[in-house]
């Protein structure tokens, strides 16, 4: 029992980090565009070597 008093905050503290993480990539545009690089890899652009 007393084991849950490390592991609810502990899953607390992991689930906060999870959503800064989150949002932090939502504010840096991560999530912007999202067909754009599943289109590039279709785009092959033969470059002479």
């Amino acid at each position: 029992m007393n084991i849950l008093f490390l592991l609810i905050p502990l899953g607390l503290m992991v689930l906060a980090a999870m959503v800064a993480a989150f949002l932090w990539a939502v504010r840096r545009g991560q999530f912007e565009d999202m067909e754009q690089a599943a289109v590039r890899i279709l785009l092959d652009e033969d470059r002479a070597p």
